[in-house]
Order: structure tokens, then sequence, then C-alpha cells
């Protein structure tokens, strides 16, 4: 086994840039938005153990503002939530307080399923 000091003696600096792999940037919005313009609301139980959430679809908005979007709306609502995916998730029940927080933004919305 070679020793140290002939591992450094095959160290060679250089300053062209050798191989980079050019990545495509990450994307910088999160969440898709439906053809219509419409936030759409949700009510989910499946998997909570019967407690609600409520799903917000459709928010197209920068990662870091998708964010600060949710914590608005948490905020405003009084309750916990989460971004997942492309959805934000706030718990509890109260789909029109969410529609009201997010009229009140400039966003048209719509409650969707049961």
């Amino acid at each position: 086994m070679s020793n140290w000091q002939d591992k450094l003696s095959t160290l060679v600096y250089s300053t062209d840039g050798g191989k980079i792999d050019n990545k495509p940037e990450a994307p910088t919005t999160l969440g898709e938005g439906f053809k219509d313009g419409v936030i759409k609301l949700t009510r989910q139980t499946k998997g909570r153990k019967g407690k609600g959430v409520v799903i917000i679809e459709g928010i197209v908005l920068p990662t870091n503002e998708f964010k600060q979007m949710a914590q608005k709306i948490k905020k405003k609502c009084g309750t916990g939530g989460a971004v997942k995916e492309n959805t934000i998730e706030i718990q509890g029940d109260d789909r029109e307080k969410v529609k009201s927080v997010l009229e009140s933004l400039g966003y048209v919305c719509k409650l969707a399923g049961g």
C-alpha cells in the first residue's frame, strides 16, 4: 500500500472546469393550477382517523411564497396545517372560513366534493 506522500504527488490543481454537469434548475413554482383558474377546496378525512382537513388545490406561486401563503391561511383560521406536494392542508373542517380568507386575498375559490 502506498503512503500518503505518494497519493499527494498525483494530486493536480487545475483551473479548468473539467466535467461539469449542467443540471436543469429546480422548478421555481410549486403547485399546478387548474385551467379555469379557480382554487378548489375539498374536505378529506381519509387516513386521519376521522379528523377532517381542508385541502387547497390550484394555487400557483413560487416555492417561498407558497409556504408564506400557507402561513397566512393558518394564522387567519387559527389552525395548523402543512404544505404537501402541490397542495396546502389546513386542519379542521371549516371550508367556509378558508374560502373567506382566500377571497380576501384576491383568489376565486370553489367548494369541491362533499
